[in-house]
């Protein structure tokens, strides 16, 4: 069942005279469920689609519909709504708050979201009950790309948008945060929305969208997608 449709999405920037099409004439279906890599070089519109899904941007033609809910023409709060609701977002560089703990970087989410899940139980799921009372400056990178997994989970969204979420990771620790990606999302079965330009990540999806200078060249499902294990790295 599709839980994201996009039909025939335009998103075009303007400034001044200067007009900038950074999407054109998008279409595609997403099923609940899946794990969904978004693939393409800088400039492709990946992070627009993202930001277009989820409510940070609207469309300037077309129409998304996410959870049977068109959210195209939604107002700023209205999309705030469905922001706290609906997607959990997974970002490069961890955002999180310096002067808050671990355990309270995560608890935020029970402010905004309805039926959030328990933040020490998705601090445990992540392996860092431990460091609960620490500040983020006290974590390593990978740590701190947990602890914004753990935050993304506990608003227990339907989405979980991710851009290029590995991308401040070395190899290893990169793969570590998949792998938990993975098995988190399936746990709890989100659908998982990841942009990357690493044709390694693709290779464990279960749909690869391919973008190029605003428009999707493919849609590919992958039958058999490899583990994080399997992948060469």
């Amino acid at each position: 069942m599709a839980i994201v449709k996009f039909d025939k999405v335009t998103r075009i920037y303007a400034s001044g005279d200067h007009r900038q099409k950074a999407l054109d004439n998008v279409s595609f279906d997403l099923d609940e469920g899946k794990f969904v890599v978004i693939l393409g070089p800088s400039g492709a519109g990946k992070s627009t689609l993202l930001n277009l899904l989820g409510g940070l941007d609207s469309p300037t033609e077309g129409t998304i519909t996410v959870n049977g809910k068109d959210i195209s023409t939604l107002s700023d709060n209205a999309l705030a709504d469905y922001r706290a609701a609906t997607v959990g977002f997974v970002f490069q560089f961890y955002n999180l708050i310096p002067t808050l703990t671990v355990y309270e970087n995560v608890e935020l989410v029970s402010e905004i979201a309805p039926g959030s899940l328990d933040s020490k139980q998705m601090l445990a799921e992540v392996g860092l009950s431990n460091h609960l009372h620490n500040f983020p400056s006290e974590l390593s990178g990978g740590e701190q790309q947990r602890v914004s997994i753990a935050r993304a989970l506990a608003k227990n969204p339907k989405i979980l948008l991710c851009d290029e979420p590995t991308g401040a990771l070395d190899s290893e620790t990169g793969v570590m945060v998949l792998k938990l990606l993975l098995k988190m999302a399936k746990s709890y079965g989100k659908t998982i929305v990841i942009v990357t330009h690493n044709q390694s990540i693709a290779k464990m999806a279960d749909v690869v969208i391919r973008v190029k200078n605003g428009k999707i060249r493919s849609v590919e499902e992958q039958a058999d997608p490899m583990s994080a294990d399997e992948v060469e790295w």
